[in-house]
């Protein structure tokens, strides 16, 4: 059952009780990664593993994860080319109270250094479940990384 979760801004990735933060370089332009990010909403299940299919809608996007999770989305900000950022509103994923996804973007020689943090916050078991999950959502975090650099070589 999808239920509304605690409306966070963008200090939230600073505060929650909950960050994980990941991080890998790219070829790419910080300009073409963030039109990549920002515009190309359908084309994130192309290179994001686990994401079945993401749907721009009014104010930001809702999306579908392989597994059923769903996801309703406002976007907080799309400060071009440094950080798109989104804050969940409602999810399917039982003791979430808040959760906000931000993806900073800095040059890095030619390219870009690309950190992604998710800042979440919910019941001790939410919490626990996010802490054991890390190392596989940093690893599809970064192989999807290299997969949309890749998509836009």
């Amino acid at each position: 059952m999808a239920h509304q979760l605690r409306p966070v801004e963008l200090d939230f990735v600073d505060t929650a009780p909950v960050r994980l933060v990941f991080a890998r370089e790219m070829t790419a332009a910080p300009e073409t990664v963030f039109r990549a990010l920002a515009e190309d909403v359908p084309g994130w299940s192309q290179w994001l593993t686990g994401v079945k299919s993401v749907r721009a809608t009014e104010h930001g996007r809702e999306v579908r994860l392989q597994g059923g999770v769903r996801f309703e989305e406002t976007v907080i900000a799309a400060k071009a080319p440094e950080v798109y950022a989104y804050r969940v509103d409602v999810v399917n994923v039982p003791g979430a109270r808040a959760w906000l996804e931000e993806w900073r973007l800095t040059p890095s020689g030619t390219g870009t250094r690309v950190r992604m943090t998710f800042a979440l916050d919910g019941t001790a078991p939410f919490r626990a479940m996010c802490r054991l999950a890390a190392p596989g959502m940093g690893r599809a975090i970064r192989d999807g990384v290299r997969d949309l650099d890749r998509r836009l070589s």
